[in-house]
């Protein structure tokens, strides 16, 4: 494939720019525009992502003090600390209190996925607009487009699983099922509360935004296709007696 790609990155060069927008007016180029944009959705809802979570912590000398850590893309929160209660440190009984779990590798799989996608949309975008003619008379711009559709599908449906139940996993760590986990406040002389959490609405679009994607890629492949001569052939030998 990488064969044909350079070759057809050659023939481009060769042929003249024309440009034509009838092709976005067909399934091929309109589900490729929607695709476009719904990678920038998925990567700009998840990568700028900032939230913390909030406890309010009652122990020696203080009452119900607001302790706090904040998270942020890529969500490695074992390296997150919740601020201590007092400069004392309630007497001694008040130790660094991490969050738990590093879900940077699902996350940034599933970022890194949809820039990629966003940067091939927009390559393919303009050979549909301004070299129509070399993509349909050039079978391997065809081809090639096939069998970046058929990974990239496989890769939408792995990164957005992954990020789902990374996803869940997140909300778990942040959540209030943090405060057992919490040995400070089994002291006798401290209590802890769950106070808050960031919501994570943006998170929940991102995901959306990727099952979107799988829907798309997925449906894309009949289209791109019926553009290659695997399907001419397919035709023909069906048609022959």
């Amino acid at each position: 494939w990488c064969g044909s790609l350079l070759a057809a990155l050659v023939a481009l060069r060769m042929a003249g720019l024309k440009v034509d927008f009838s092709l976005l007016l067909e399934p091929l180029g309109f589900i490729k525009v929607l695709e476009w944009i719904f990678s920038i959705f998925a990567f700009a809802t998840c990568g700028g992502f900032h939230g913390k979570t909030t406890l309010l912590v009652s122990c020696k000398g203080v009452v119900n003090k607001t302790v706090t850590a904040a998270f942020a893309y890529p969500f490695r929160l074992n390296t997150v600390v919740f601020s201590a209660p007092d400069p004392k440190r309630c007497g001694g009984s008040w130790t660094d209190v991490y969050l738990v779990g590093d879900f940077s590798s699902s996350v940034q799989f599933f970022v890194t996925l949809a820039v990629l996608v966003f940067l091939y949309c927009t390559a393919a975008l303009v050979v549909y607009i301004g070299y129509k003619h070399v993509y349909q008379q050039n079978s391997k711009f065809p081809l090639t487009d096939l069998a970046v559709t058929v990974i990239t599908a496989f890769l939408w449906v792995a990164s957005t699983f992954a990020w789902t139940k990374a996803l869940s996993d997140i909300k778990r760590s942040t959540g209030a099922s943090i405060i057992p986990r919490i040995e400070s406040c089994k002291v006798p002389t401290t209590t802890c509360r769950f106070a808050s959490v960031t919501s994570m609405g943006t998170l929940n679009t991102s995901a959306v935004f990727g099952l979107l994607n799988m829907v798309l890629w997925g449906g894309n492949i009949w289209f791109v296709y019926k553009d290659t001569n695997l399907h001419n052939q397919s035709n023909r030998i069906f048609q022959s007696p």
